[in-house]
């Protein structure tokens, strides 16, 4: 595969592409969350929110967003504060299902994590839904058992997290460019 591929900040004209993947993604599993929601995630931290363009169609996205460690947002609720921590919470990551495979999920994992990194933000946490603890086990991210998201993330819900990695002297660009090859990780979402 090779595609034109970029990396930007949320703009309000992606909102119906982004709850259309949502959607697809997790209302079959009683997952899905309200735009509003969705939004006020972006809201409390437009600089780690991000979607994935591949030839100019919107592909894919990620909703970051700074939480106390092994807490995460209600899937119900709307962010009404905006956390002081050096956690950055991982809530979201979703791939279109005809683009998955191919490395996508993985480059918006590094975009993000260099993003955390020049933030100076020390680790990154997420609740594995749907199995996806696979992936994110392969992508650095550890399990933490004694911590169980409570109601609205399904039935066997995951917490995981990973340090971000101590060099944050490299600053964070928009990725553009080619993508060749396909990943051997699965893609989340």
């Amino acid at each position: 595969m090779s595609s034109d591929v970029r990396i930007r900040h949320v703009s309000d004209g992606d909102w119906s592409d982004i709850v259309a993947l949502e959607s697809s993604a997790y209302a079959a599993i009683g997952l899905s969350e309200e735009r509003t929601a969705l939004e006020s995630r972006v809201r409390v931290s437009p600089t780690t929110c991000f979607v994935l363009d591949v030839e100019q169609r919107l592909a894919g996205y990620l909703l970051a967003l700074p939480y106390p460690m092994f807490e995460y947002p209600d899937l119900a609720r709307t962010e009404e504060i905006v956390f002081r921590s050096r956690n950055l919470h991982l809530h979201d990551l979703v791939i279109a299902e005809d683009l998955r495979g191919r490395g996508l999920a993985k480059r918006l994992l590094h975009h993000l994590t260099a993003t955390a990194g020049s933030q100076e933000y020390e680790q990154i946490s997420l609740v594995a839904v749907a199995g996806s603890e696979t992936f994110w086990s392969a992508n650095g991210f550890t399990v933490h058992h004694g911590v169980v998201p409570a109601g609205g993330y399904g039935a066997t819900p995951v917490y995981m997290s990973r340090a971000v990695p101590a060099d944050r002297t490299e600053k964070t660009k928009p990725t553009s460019g080619s993508l060749r090859g396909h990943s051997s990780q699965d893609e989340v979402g």
